[in-house]
Protein backbone atom coordinates (compact mmCIF):
# COMPACT_ATOMS: atom_id res chain seq x y z
CA UNK A 1 0.00 0.00 0.00
CA UNK A 2 1.09 3.29 -0.76
CA UNK A 3 1.28 5.66 1.99
CA UNK A 4 1.15 9.60 1.71
CA UNK A 5 1.55 11.10 5.39
CA UNK A 6 2.93 14.24 4.47
CA UNK A 7 0.85 17.45 2.54
CA UNK A 8 2.77 19.97 0.43
CA UNK A 9 2.70 23.50 1.65
CA UNK A 10 5.09 26.75 0.95
CA UNK A 11 7.40 24.11 -0.92
CA UNK A 12 7.77 21.88 1.10
CA UNK A 13 6.26 18.19 2.01
CA UNK A 14 4.99 18.81 5.91
CA UNK A 15 3.14 17.15 8.81
CA UNK A 16 -1.03 17.55 8.38
CA UNK A 17 -3.01 17.98 11.53
CA UNK A 18 -4.58 15.62 10.62
CA UNK A 19 -5.27 12.51 13.15
CA UNK A 20 -7.08 10.06 10.39
CA UNK A 21 -6.32 9.10 7.01
CA UNK A 22 -8.46 8.93 3.99
CA UNK A 23 -7.90 5.28 2.11
CA UNK A 24 -7.77 4.88 -1.98
CA UNK A 25 -10.01 1.77 -3.06
CA UNK A 26 -8.97 0.20 -6.61
CA UNK A 27 -12.54 -0.13 -8.00
CA UNK A 28 -11.49 -3.65 -9.92
CA UNK A 29 -10.16 -5.49 -6.89
CA UNK A 30 -12.50 -3.45 -4.44
CA UNK A 31 -8.89 -3.59 -1.97
CA UNK A 32 -7.41 -0.56 -0.30
CA UNK A 33 -4.28 0.43 -2.33
CA UNK A 34 -3.42 4.10 -0.82
CA UNK A 35 -3.58 5.91 2.49
CA UNK A 36 -3.57 10.02 2.28
CA UNK A 37 -3.68 12.48 5.57
CA UNK A 38 -7.30 13.53 5.84
CA UNK A 39 -6.62 17.47 5.89
CA UNK A 40 -7.80 20.06 8.51
CA UNK A 41 -9.01 23.37 8.38
CA UNK A 42 -5.19 24.03 10.37
CA UNK A 43 -3.94 22.61 6.63
CA UNK A 44 -6.53 24.83 4.93
CA UNK A 45 -4.89 27.94 7.34
CA UNK A 46 -1.06 27.10 6.28
CA UNK A 47 -1.88 26.32 2.66
CA UNK A 48 -3.17 29.90 2.69
CA UNK A 49 -1.07 31.83 4.51
CA UNK A 50 1.96 30.16 2.20
CA UNK A 51 -0.26 31.41 -0.57
CA UNK A 52 -0.60 34.86 0.06
CA UNK A 53 2.70 35.62 1.27
CA UNK A 54 3.92 34.02 -2.30
CA UNK A 55 1.62 36.02 -4.50
CA UNK A 56 3.41 39.34 -4.27
CA UNK A 57 6.17 38.24 -5.49
CA UNK A 58 4.85 35.75 -8.17
CA UNK A 59 1.84 37.88 -9.55
CA UNK A 60 4.89 39.88 -10.46
CA UNK A 61 6.52 37.18 -12.43
CA UNK A 62 6.83 38.20 -16.13
CA UNK A 63 4.31 36.30 -18.64
CA UNK A 64 7.54 34.90 -20.45
CA UNK A 65 9.12 33.28 -17.33
CA UNK A 66 5.74 31.69 -16.54
CA UNK A 67 5.57 30.24 -20.17
CA UNK A 68 8.57 28.50 -20.00
CA UNK A 69 7.43 27.23 -16.58
CA UNK A 70 4.80 25.65 -18.07
CA UNK A 71 7.03 24.44 -20.93
CA UNK A 72 9.39 22.10 -18.56
CA UNK A 73 6.47 21.10 -16.28
CA UNK A 74 4.89 19.66 -20.06
CA UNK A 75 8.05 17.84 -20.46
CA UNK A 76 8.77 16.65 -16.99
CA UNK A 77 5.04 15.38 -16.80
CA UNK A 78 5.60 13.59 -20.13
CA UNK A 79 8.82 11.96 -18.24
CA UNK A 80 6.88 10.40 -15.54
CA UNK A 81 3.83 9.44 -17.80
CA UNK A 82 4.44 5.91 -16.55
CA UNK A 83 4.17 6.58 -12.99
CA UNK A 84 1.15 8.71 -13.38
CA UNK A 85 -0.97 6.28 -15.62
CA UNK A 86 0.08 3.27 -13.40
CA UNK A 87 -1.65 5.73 -10.36
CA UNK A 88 -4.04 6.45 -12.42
CA UNK A 89 -5.26 3.04 -13.54
CA UNK A 90 -5.13 1.73 -9.83
CA UNK A 91 -7.08 4.11 -8.67
CA UNK A 92 -9.76 4.51 -10.68
CA UNK A 93 -9.84 1.48 -13.23
CA UNK A 94 -9.44 3.01 -16.67
CA UNK A 95 -7.89 0.83 -19.36
CA UNK A 96 -4.28 1.85 -19.51
CA UNK A 97 -3.94 2.17 -22.76
CA UNK A 98 -6.54 4.69 -23.33
CA UNK A 99 -5.73 6.19 -19.57
CA UNK A 100 -2.20 6.92 -21.02
CA UNK A 101 -3.73 8.65 -23.99
CA UNK A 102 -6.61 10.57 -22.57
CA UNK A 103 -5.45 11.19 -19.32
CA UNK A 104 -1.39 11.17 -18.99
CA UNK A 105 -0.54 12.71 -22.52
CA UNK A 106 -3.72 14.76 -22.54
CA UNK A 107 -2.22 16.31 -19.25
CA UNK A 108 0.53 16.90 -21.37
CA UNK A 109 -0.92 18.35 -24.10
CA UNK A 110 -3.00 20.65 -21.87
CA UNK A 111 0.19 22.11 -19.97
CA UNK A 112 1.72 22.77 -23.89
CA UNK A 113 -1.55 24.95 -24.45
CA UNK A 114 -1.32 26.73 -21.29
CA UNK A 115 2.45 27.78 -21.68
CA UNK A 116 1.17 28.72 -25.94
CA UNK A 117 -2.19 30.76 -24.52
CA UNK A 118 -0.35 32.75 -22.18
CA UNK A 119 1.43 35.26 -25.25
CA UNK A 120 -2.97 34.74 -26.72
CA UNK A 121 -3.83 36.94 -24.05
CA UNK A 122 -4.08 40.83 -24.23
CA UNK A 123 -2.54 42.28 -20.69
CA UNK A 124 -2.69 45.68 -21.54
CA UNK A 125 -4.59 48.11 -24.23
CA UNK A 126 -5.72 51.88 -24.43
CA UNK A 127 -9.00 52.93 -24.29
CA UNK A 128 -8.72 56.61 -24.88
CA UNK A 129 -6.93 58.25 -21.55
CA UNK A 130 -7.77 54.80 -19.71
CA UNK A 131 -5.01 51.99 -19.99
CA UNK A 132 -6.99 48.66 -19.10
CA UNK A 133 -4.88 45.71 -17.86
CA UNK A 134 -5.43 42.09 -16.92
CA UNK A 135 -4.38 41.51 -13.37
CA UNK A 136 -4.42 38.09 -11.65
CA UNK A 137 -7.29 37.71 -8.87
CA UNK A 138 -5.35 36.39 -5.87
CA UNK A 139 -5.02 33.36 -4.15
CA UNK A 140 -6.96 30.23 -6.05
CA UNK A 141 -9.00 27.73 -3.37
CA UNK A 142 -9.24 24.84 -6.48
CA UNK A 143 -11.31 21.58 -5.92
CA UNK A 144 -11.12 18.94 -8.28
CA UNK A 145 -12.95 15.93 -9.26
CA UNK A 146 -11.68 12.34 -9.67
CA UNK A 147 -13.00 11.32 -13.01
CA UNK A 148 -9.85 13.16 -14.56
CA UNK A 149 -8.27 13.95 -11.69
CA UNK A 150 -4.28 15.06 -13.26
CA UNK A 151 -6.32 17.28 -16.46
CA UNK A 152 -8.51 18.67 -13.50
CA UNK A 153 -5.89 20.02 -11.78
CA UNK A 154 -4.42 21.34 -14.48
CA UNK A 155 -7.27 23.10 -15.75
CA UNK A 156 -7.77 24.76 -12.38
CA UNK A 157 -4.60 25.22 -10.26
CA UNK A 158 -2.25 25.00 -13.87
CA UNK A 159 -4.70 27.59 -15.20
CA UNK A 160 -4.65 29.98 -12.17
CA UNK A 161 -0.79 29.41 -11.69
CA UNK A 162 -0.52 30.94 -15.40
CA UNK A 163 -2.50 34.03 -14.70
CA UNK A 164 -0.12 34.75 -11.79
CA UNK A 165 -2.15 33.46 -9.08
CA UNK A 166 -1.45 30.86 -6.13
CA UNK A 167 -3.24 28.10 -5.08
CA UNK A 168 -4.24 26.01 -2.54
CA UNK A 169 -5.21 22.91 -3.96
CA UNK A 170 -7.90 20.23 -3.12
CA UNK A 171 -7.82 17.09 -4.75
CA UNK A 172 -10.47 14.59 -4.98
CA UNK A 173 -10.42 12.34 -1.98
CA UNK A 174 -11.17 9.29 -4.12
CA UNK A 175 -8.45 10.09 -6.99
CA UNK A 176 -5.35 11.96 -5.08
CA UNK A 177 -2.48 9.74 -6.37
CA UNK A 178 -1.58 12.01 -9.31
CA UNK A 179 -2.06 15.33 -7.70
CA UNK A 180 1.32 14.29 -5.20
CA UNK A 181 3.26 13.35 -8.01
CA UNK A 182 2.06 17.22 -9.97
CA UNK A 183 3.27 18.50 -6.47
CA UNK A 184 7.26 17.30 -6.98
CA UNK A 185 6.86 17.97 -10.71
CA UNK A 186 5.67 21.73 -10.15
CA UNK A 187 8.44 22.39 -7.79
CA UNK A 188 10.60 20.46 -10.31
CA UNK A 189 9.73 22.85 -12.90
CA UNK A 190 10.15 26.19 -10.97
CA UNK A 191 7.25 26.94 -9.42
CA UNK A 192 8.27 28.85 -6.48
CA UNK A 193 7.40 27.81 -2.63
CA UNK A 194 4.01 28.57 -1.63
CA UNK A 195 2.40 29.30 -5.41
CA UNK A 196 1.08 25.77 -5.22
CA UNK A 197 0.10 24.08 -1.97
CA UNK A 198 -1.57 20.66 -1.65
CA UNK A 199 -4.08 19.58 1.13
CA UNK A 200 -5.67 16.54 0.46
CA UNK A 201 -8.87 15.66 2.43
CA UNK A 202 -12.92 15.68 2.37
CA UNK A 203 -15.24 18.58 1.03
CA UNK A 204 -16.57 19.17 4.57
CA UNK A 205 -13.55 19.70 6.43
CA UNK A 206 -11.03 20.73 3.84
CA UNK A 207 -13.26 21.90 0.98
CA UNK A 208 -15.22 24.15 3.50
CA UNK A 209 -12.13 25.43 5.05
CA UNK A 210 -11.20 26.77 1.45
CA UNK A 211 -14.53 28.34 0.47
CA UNK A 212 -15.10 30.02 3.62
CA UNK A 213 -11.00 31.31 4.24
CA UNK A 214 -10.81 35.21 3.83
CA UNK A 215 -7.95 35.14 2.35
CA UNK A 216 -8.76 33.18 -0.69
CA UNK A 217 -9.90 35.23 -3.19
CA UNK A 218 -12.01 32.82 -5.38
CA UNK A 219 -12.59 28.95 -5.83
CA UNK A 220 -12.58 26.73 -8.44
CA UNK A 221 -14.91 23.43 -8.07
CA UNK A 222 -15.57 20.20 -10.30
CA UNK A 223 -18.07 18.78 -8.67
CA UNK A 224 -21.77 18.06 -8.61
CA UNK A 225 -24.59 20.72 -8.42
CA UNK A 226 -25.23 19.99 -4.71
CA UNK A 227 -21.10 20.91 -4.22
CA UNK A 228 -21.58 23.66 -6.60
CA UNK A 229 -24.26 25.54 -4.45
CA UNK A 230 -22.51 24.58 -0.80
CA UNK A 231 -19.11 26.91 -2.77
CA UNK A 232 -21.33 29.50 -3.81
CA UNK A 233 -23.18 29.98 -0.57
CA UNK A 234 -19.90 29.85 1.55
CA UNK A 235 -17.87 31.88 -0.53
CA UNK A 236 -20.80 34.38 -0.90
CA UNK A 237 -20.12 35.23 2.72
CA UNK A 238 -16.79 36.48 2.21
CA UNK A 239 -17.90 37.47 -1.75
CA UNK A 240 -15.38 35.45 -3.75
CA UNK A 241 -15.42 34.52 -6.80
CA UNK A 242 -16.89 31.17 -7.83
CA UNK A 243 -16.02 29.47 -10.69
CA UNK A 244 -17.99 25.88 -11.05
CA UNK A 245 -17.63 22.93 -13.86
CA UNK A 246 -20.51 21.30 -12.78
CA UNK A 247 -22.92 18.29 -14.58
CA UNK A 248 -24.65 17.74 -17.84
CA UNK A 249 -27.53 15.59 -19.30
CA UNK A 250 -26.06 16.31 -22.96
CA UNK A 251 -28.31 15.91 -26.39
CA UNK A 252 -26.73 14.07 -29.26
CA UNK A 253 -29.34 15.28 -32.85
CA UNK A 254 -28.91 12.91 -35.13
CA UNK A 255 -31.25 14.24 -38.15
CA UNK A 256 -32.10 12.32 -40.81
CA UNK A 257 -29.54 13.22 -43.97
CA UNK A 258 -26.68 12.25 -41.48
CA UNK A 259 -24.51 9.37 -41.43
CA UNK A 260 -26.68 7.45 -39.51
CA UNK A 261 -24.85 4.09 -38.13
CA UNK A 262 -21.65 6.82 -37.61
CA UNK A 263 -23.23 8.98 -35.64
CA UNK A 264 -25.07 6.43 -33.05
CA UNK A 265 -22.52 4.31 -32.83
CA UNK A 266 -20.08 7.37 -32.06
CA UNK A 267 -22.71 8.78 -29.80
CA UNK A 268 -22.16 5.39 -27.48
CA UNK A 269 -18.83 6.01 -27.54
CA UNK A 270 -19.24 9.47 -26.19
CA UNK A 271 -21.71 8.77 -23.93
CA UNK A 272 -20.04 5.77 -22.24
CA UNK A 273 -15.98 7.00 -22.34
CA UNK A 274 -14.31 7.32 -19.26
CA UNK A 275 -17.16 4.41 -18.13
CA UNK A 276 -19.92 7.06 -18.51
CA UNK A 277 -18.35 9.34 -15.87
CA UNK A 278 -17.79 12.35 -18.22
CA UNK A 279 -19.56 15.86 -17.41
CA UNK A 280 -20.26 16.66 -20.88
CA UNK A 281 -20.92 13.34 -22.36
CA UNK A 282 -23.82 12.98 -25.07
CA UNK A 283 -25.94 10.57 -22.56
CA UNK A 284 -29.48 11.84 -24.45
CA UNK A 285 -29.21 10.49 -28.28
CA UNK A 286 -32.28 12.58 -30.29
CA UNK A 287 -33.11 10.39 -33.61
CA UNK A 288 -36.12 10.91 -35.38
CA UNK A 289 -39.07 8.90 -34.76
CA UNK A 290 -39.45 6.52 -38.01
CA UNK A 291 -35.65 5.73 -37.62
CA UNK A 292 -36.00 4.65 -34.24
CA UNK A 293 -35.92 0.60 -33.84
CA UNK A 294 -32.22 1.60 -36.45
CA UNK A 295 -31.19 3.15 -33.52
CA UNK A 296 -31.91 1.18 -30.94
CA UNK A 297 -30.27 -1.74 -32.99
CA UNK A 298 -27.07 0.38 -33.98
CA UNK A 299 -26.91 1.63 -29.98
CA UNK A 300 -27.01 -2.12 -29.03
CA UNK A 301 -24.53 -3.49 -31.07
CA UNK A 302 -22.19 -1.29 -30.28
CA UNK A 303 -22.94 -1.32 -26.78
CA UNK A 304 -22.45 -4.88 -26.60
CA UNK A 305 -18.87 -4.88 -28.11
CA UNK A 306 -17.27 -3.33 -24.54
CA UNK A 307 -15.12 -5.60 -23.17
CA UNK A 308 -14.87 -5.29 -19.01
CA UNK A 309 -12.46 -6.23 -17.00
CA UNK A 310 -8.60 -5.91 -16.32
CA UNK A 311 -7.51 -2.36 -17.36
CA UNK A 312 -3.98 -3.85 -17.74
CA UNK A 313 -5.09 -6.40 -20.25
CA UNK A 314 -4.94 -4.49 -24.00
CA UNK A 315 -8.48 -6.40 -24.98
CA UNK A 316 -10.46 -4.66 -21.99
CA UNK A 317 -12.06 -1.46 -23.40
CA UNK A 318 -14.16 -0.36 -20.56
CA UNK A 319 -13.44 -0.23 -16.83
CA UNK A 320 -15.03 0.20 -13.72
CA UNK A 321 -17.10 3.05 -12.28
CA UNK A 322 -14.82 4.40 -9.32
CA UNK A 323 -16.84 4.01 -6.06
CA UNK A 324 -19.11 1.47 -4.39
CA UNK A 325 -21.50 4.41 -3.84
CA UNK A 326 -21.43 5.48 -7.23
CA UNK A 327 -21.58 2.06 -8.11
CA UNK A 328 -24.53 1.28 -6.29
CA UNK A 329 -26.31 4.94 -7.81
CA UNK A 330 -25.95 3.57 -11.27
CA UNK A 331 -27.37 0.51 -10.97
CA UNK A 332 -30.18 2.33 -8.87
CA UNK A 333 -31.44 4.21 -11.68
CA UNK A 334 -31.14 1.67 -14.09
CA UNK A 335 -33.32 0.12 -11.75
CA UNK A 336 -35.34 3.26 -11.53
CA UNK A 337 -35.58 3.00 -15.12
CA UNK A 338 -37.23 -0.39 -15.29
CA UNK A 339 -39.77 0.56 -12.61
CA UNK A 340 -40.63 4.09 -14.98
CA UNK A 341 -41.24 1.40 -17.93
CA UNK A 342 -38.69 2.82 -19.88
CA UNK A 343 -37.25 0.10 -22.48
CA UNK A 344 -34.34 -1.63 -21.49
CA UNK A 345 -32.63 -1.88 -25.37
CA UNK A 346 -29.56 -3.59 -23.69
CA UNK A 347 -27.21 -4.00 -20.44
CA UNK A 348 -28.77 -3.81 -16.94
CA UNK A 349 -28.66 -3.74 -13.44
CA UNK A 350 -27.07 -7.04 -13.21
CA UNK A 351 -23.25 -7.58 -12.74
CA UNK A 352 -21.67 -8.47 -15.74
CA UNK A 353 -20.98 -11.57 -16.89
CA UNK A 354 -17.86 -13.08 -15.33
CA UNK A 355 -17.11 -10.26 -12.80
CA UNK A 356 -18.23 -10.87 -9.53
CA UNK A 357 -15.85 -8.36 -8.10
CA UNK A 358 -15.11 -4.76 -8.68
CA UNK A 359 -17.83 -1.65 -9.39
CA UNK A 360 -18.57 -2.92 -12.70
CA UNK A 361 -22.06 -1.61 -14.82
CA UNK A 362 -23.31 -3.39 -18.07
CA UNK A 363 -23.57 -0.64 -20.78
CA UNK A 364 -26.69 0.00 -20.83
CA UNK A 365 -29.31 1.68 -23.45
CA UNK A 366 -32.59 2.62 -22.62
CA UNK A 367 -35.21 3.95 -25.25
CA UNK A 368 -37.57 6.45 -23.82
CA UNK A 369 -38.77 9.98 -23.71
CA UNK A 370 -37.57 13.22 -22.24
CA UNK A 371 -39.57 13.04 -19.06
CA UNK A 372 -38.04 10.06 -17.47
CA UNK A 373 -35.72 9.93 -15.09
CA UNK A 374 -33.15 8.87 -16.88
CA UNK A 375 -33.38 11.65 -19.18
CA UNK A 376 -33.80 14.66 -16.67
CA UNK A 377 -31.25 13.12 -13.98
CA UNK A 378 -26.92 12.97 -14.39
CA UNK A 379 -26.09 9.52 -13.97
CA UNK A 380 -22.41 9.18 -14.35
CA UNK A 381 -22.53 6.02 -15.59
CA UNK A 382 -22.33 4.21 -18.97
CA UNK A 383 -26.07 4.44 -19.31
CA UNK A 384 -27.33 6.20 -22.22
CA UNK A 385 -31.31 6.86 -23.50
CA UNK A 386 -32.87 6.91 -27.07
CA UNK A 387 -35.59 9.44 -27.33
CA UNK A 388 -37.79 10.17 -30.76
CA UNK A 389 -38.10 13.38 -32.13
CA UNK A 390 -40.97 14.34 -34.58
CA UNK A 391 -39.51 17.21 -36.57
CA UNK A 392 -35.81 19.52 -36.30
CA UNK A 393 -38.27 22.21 -34.18
CA UNK A 394 -38.96 19.18 -31.97
CA UNK A 395 -35.50 17.89 -31.47
CA UNK A 396 -33.74 21.00 -30.64
CA UNK A 397 -37.11 21.68 -28.07
CA UNK A 398 -35.88 18.37 -25.99
CA UNK A 399 -32.25 18.80 -26.56
CA UNK A 400 -33.00 22.71 -24.73
CA UNK A 401 -35.79 20.95 -22.13
CA UNK A 402 -33.10 20.51 -19.57
CA UNK A 403 -32.02 21.92 -16.34
CA UNK A 404 -28.18 21.67 -17.95
CA UNK A 405 -26.71 23.34 -20.36
CA UNK A 406 -22.82 21.51 -20.54
CA UNK A 407 -22.45 20.24 -24.18
CA UNK A 408 -24.10 19.09 -27.37
CA UNK A 409 -23.79 17.27 -31.06
CA UNK A 410 -25.24 17.73 -34.06
CA UNK A 411 -25.05 15.29 -37.13
CA UNK A 412 -26.19 16.39 -39.92
CA UNK A 413 -25.09 16.13 -43.74
CA UNK A 414 -24.54 19.43 -44.20
CA UNK A 415 -22.26 20.84 -41.79
CA UNK A 416 -23.51 24.24 -42.74
CA UNK A 417 -26.98 23.29 -41.78
CA UNK A 418 -25.58 21.54 -38.06
CA UNK A 419 -24.33 24.85 -37.36
CA UNK A 420 -27.76 26.52 -37.77
CA UNK A 421 -29.19 24.17 -35.22
CA UNK A 422 -25.69 24.55 -32.98
CA UNK A 423 -26.89 28.13 -32.90
CA UNK A 424 -30.44 27.43 -31.32
CA UNK A 425 -28.50 24.96 -28.32
CA UNK A 426 -28.30 26.38 -24.84
CA UNK A 427 -25.36 24.87 -24.42
CA UNK A 428 -21.87 25.36 -24.24
CA UNK A 429 -20.17 23.51 -26.34
CA UNK A 430 -21.79 21.91 -29.70
CA UNK A 431 -19.88 19.02 -31.72
CA UNK A 432 -20.75 18.88 -35.20
CA UNK A 433 -20.40 15.49 -36.73
CA UNK A 434 -18.49 14.11 -34.05
CA UNK A 435 -15.32 16.77 -34.84
CA UNK A 436 -12.92 16.48 -32.08
CA UNK A 437 -12.60 18.39 -29.16
CA UNK A 438 -10.26 21.51 -29.31
CA UNK A 439 -8.67 21.82 -26.44
CA UNK A 440 -8.23 25.48 -27.43
CA UNK A 441 -11.62 26.12 -27.49
CA UNK A 442 -13.63 26.44 -24.19
CA UNK A 443 -15.28 23.84 -21.55
CA UNK A 444 -18.08 24.88 -19.47
CA UNK A 445 -22.06 25.38 -19.60
CA UNK A 446 -25.42 26.90 -19.05
CA UNK A 447 -27.67 26.72 -16.27
CA UNK A 448 -26.76 23.87 -13.64
CA UNK A 449 -24.20 23.07 -15.62
CA UNK A 450 -22.01 25.97 -13.83
CA UNK A 451 -20.44 29.44 -14.24
CA UNK A 452 -17.00 30.38 -15.97
CA UNK A 453 -14.56 28.56 -18.54
CA UNK A 454 -11.97 26.31 -18.37
CA UNK A 455 -9.50 25.43 -21.45
CA UNK A 456 -6.94 27.33 -23.50
CA UNK A 457 -6.58 31.20 -22.58
CA UNK A 458 -10.05 31.42 -21.94
CA UNK A 459 -9.28 29.47 -18.87
CA UNK A 460 -6.23 31.52 -18.18
CA UNK A 461 -8.39 34.60 -18.21
CA UNK A 462 -10.76 32.89 -15.90
CA UNK A 463 -8.21 34.05 -12.97
CA UNK A 464 -7.44 37.41 -14.04
CA UNK A 465 -9.01 40.89 -12.79
CA UNK A 466 -9.78 44.11 -14.60
CA UNK A 467 -7.69 47.25 -13.74
CA UNK A 468 -8.18 50.89 -15.04
CA UNK A 469 -5.66 53.58 -15.04
CA UNK A 470 -7.20 56.57 -15.91
CA UNK A 471 -4.88 59.57 -17.52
Amino acid sequence: MIEHKKIFIDGSWVDSAATDSIFVTNPVTEEQIAAVPRGTAADVESATQAAAKAFVSWSETPVEVRAQIFKKLARLTESRADDITRAIVSELGYPELWTRKSQTLGAVEELEIIADCLGDITWSEQVGNTTVSREPSGVVGAITAWNAPLRSIISKAGAAIAAGCTVVLKPSEVAPLSAFIFADLASEAGIPPGVFNLVCGTGPEVGEAIASHPLIDMVSLTGSVRAGRRVMEVGAQTIKRVHLELGGKSANIILQDSDFKRAVTDGVEDAMRNTGQACGGLTRMLVPRERLNEAEKLAAERAEQYVLGDPWDPATTLGPVATAAQHDRVRRYIEVGLEEGVKLVTGGAEAPEGLSRGYFVRPTVFSGDNQCTLAREEIFGPVVVIIPFDDEDDAIRIANDSDYGLAAGVWSGSAEHARVIAAKLRVGRVRINGAPLNKRGTHGGFKLSGVGREWGRFGIEEFLEHKSVIG
